[in-house]
């Protein structure tokens, strides 16, 4: 983007700052009405003929473009904790939980904890998995890491699919 000085054209279409059209006007005209009512030029259509230009402040137009990528929102990772022996209406609220997650733009890791002798059957916890992947059907939705057995508990991840 062309400011002030560094813009090349002869004659610009000028916008001023509320967006009114002022016209055609020579370069140093549009520079000395910028200049007087405390502004910069600014080229925005360097294609156009005339190239147009709208007198804004820069500084705070370019602060706001930066701002306006800054803040596209990362996604986090939120975790839920749930038991190989967990009831059906616990698990609806998990699952609850996991949609909202997942409608904000996190992922969620769903963490199933096995206690003493329950490592031994970990169909169980697959069956448990099984169920949480039942009642999200309808719900956008991808399951990022299939469950998978780490030391004493079993994980899953899933992230916010693309509606």
């Amino acid at each position: 983007m062309r400011v002030n000085e560094s813009i090349k054209a002869k004659e610009v279409r000028l916008i001023d700052e509320n967006g009114k059209q002022i016209g055609v006007v020579s370069i140093k005209e549009a520079l000395q009405i910028a200049r007087e009512r405390g502004y910069d030029l600014v080229e925005v259509a360097p294609n156009a003929n005339p190239p147009v230009c709208k007198i804004m402040d820069y500084g705070k137009y370019k602060y706001q473009l930066d701002k306006k990528i800054s803040s596209k929102k990362t996604s986090t990772v939120k975790e839920i904790k749930i038991r190989p022996q967990i009831s059906d209406h616990d698990l609806q609220l998990k699952v609850k939980h996991i949609k909202r997650f997942l409608e904000d733009g996190d992922k969620a890791r769903v963490t199933l904890f096995f206690r003493g002798r329950e490592i031994v059957h970990p169909e169980l916890g697959m069956k448990v998995f099984d169920k949480i992947k039942a009642l999200l059907i309808g719900f956008s939705h991808r399951i990022e890491q299939e469950p998978r057995l780490e030391g004493n508990s079993m994980s899953m991840i899933i992230a916010p699919g693309k509606d």
